[in-house]
């Protein structure tokens, strides 16, 4: 039985629609001011436009592409206590799209200093939410292998991305929560896991840094990255993998908790989409609402890329490989809870079926 500290996920984590009005927007009902806002219109081929409080408003980067960060004035124009205020641009706000925005909170702490390890020490500046366990942080890289970047975690990450902000040639890398230390995953790419010593540098991750190598995406000197890191929180978040039996009652992920939002990559080939599901597109079994973050696609209304939220996890429910459940097929996922199995605190009463 997974117990969890954290009774009301949506304090830390939350997923919000919203129509576009082409005029100014302020979206409302996320119930925090977010950190990290990820909007994609539903309807059309628009980038995923991504925000960090701490980089500031108007300041955007596209999860579907390499490309650096880019100004818009008529992007995102605030973070607001109950979510955010978004201008005309196109992208987030067409008039009478519907968007999804996932919203996560890592405010509560925030400090600045220098990095440590190999090489001249830089800059770094960081905001953290310990109880939902994310951090972001902001850094200048020092192109040395073993550079070694504060997360503010206080435990060792089980996942976390980099991102060049300075140049546009550089892919996301993530580090996969299964492998050996220098595993990365491209997040724009469909690519299966590379193994190069240029991303994390041959060592993992502790309970104070994480380690980059010298390579441009992760630690080019003089240029300006971004972390966004998780530890693991029991009955919120779970990042794990697990082997696809192609069949459509199966397979069973264990999560402790109903999801809110759930999230998959093929490790082990390429040609696998990012696949992106939540609770508040699709609020009832089949979960068939998808939407691939390393693509501009509009979202996907397909059976055969489908999988049930469960009280306690997640159930697929497609057969083939491409999809998610290819039979002896390796597969990371990312989830966050709608409700845990049991809280600890409060009434403690456990999730219930959808």
């Amino acid at each position: 039985m997974a117990y969890s500290t954290i009774s009301k996920p949506s304090l830390h984590f939350n997923t919000k629609l919203f129509t576009g009005t082409g005029s100014s927007n302020a979206v409302t009902g996320i119930g925090f001011s977010p950190s990290w806002v990820w909007i994609k219109d539903r309807q059309d081929t628009h980038n995923h436009n991504l925000f960090t409080s701490l980089i500031g408003v108007t300041k955007r980067m596209y999860s579907d592409t390499h490309d650096a960060e880019t100004t818009n004035a008529e992007s995102l124009k605030s973070f607001d206590s109950d979510g955010f205020t978004l201008g005309t641009q196109t992208n987030v706000n067409q008039s009478g799209h519907t968007n999804v925005a996932w919203n996560w909170k890592a405010a509560g702490a925030s400090g600045s200093g220098t990095t440590a390890g190999s090489g001249t020490s830089k800059a770094y500046s960081y905001i953290v939410n310990t109880t939902a366990g994310f951090s972001i942080t902001k850094f200048v890289g020092n192109g040395t292998s073993g550079h070694k970047i504060p997360h503010s975690l206080g435990a060792t990450p089980k996942m976390f991305v980099v991102k060049n902000r300075s140049r546009g040639t550089t892919d996301w890398q993530v580090y996969s929560p299964v492998g050996d230390p220098t595993d990365a995953l491209a997040l724009n790419q469909s690519d299966g896991t590379g193994d190069s010593e240029s991303y994390w540098s041959d060592e993992a991750p502790d309970a104070t840094y994480i380690v980059v190598g010298g390579g441009g995406a992760v630690n080019y000197n003089g240029d300006d990255l971004v972390c966004y890191a998780w530890k693991e929180v029991p009955g919120y978040s779970k990042f794990g993998s697990y082997t696809g039996n192609g069949n459509t009652n199966g397979s069973f992920i264990y999560l402790g908790f109903k999801p809110a939002f759930f999230m998959i990559k093929r490790t082990d080939g390429s040609g696998d989409k990012w696949r992106m599901w939540d609770n508040k597109r699709s609020p009832f079994n089949l979960v068939d609402d998808s939407l691939a973050c390393n693509e501009t696609s509009a979202e996907y209304d397909d059976a055969s890329v489908s999988l049930d939220f469960l009280s306690n996890g997640v159930q697929m429910k497609m057969s083939g490989g491409g999809a998610g459940n290819g039979s002896g097929e390796s597969y990371i996922y990312i989830a966050f809870a709608e409700e845990p199995l049991v809280a600890n605190v409060g009434a403690g009463i456990p999730a219930t079926a959808r």
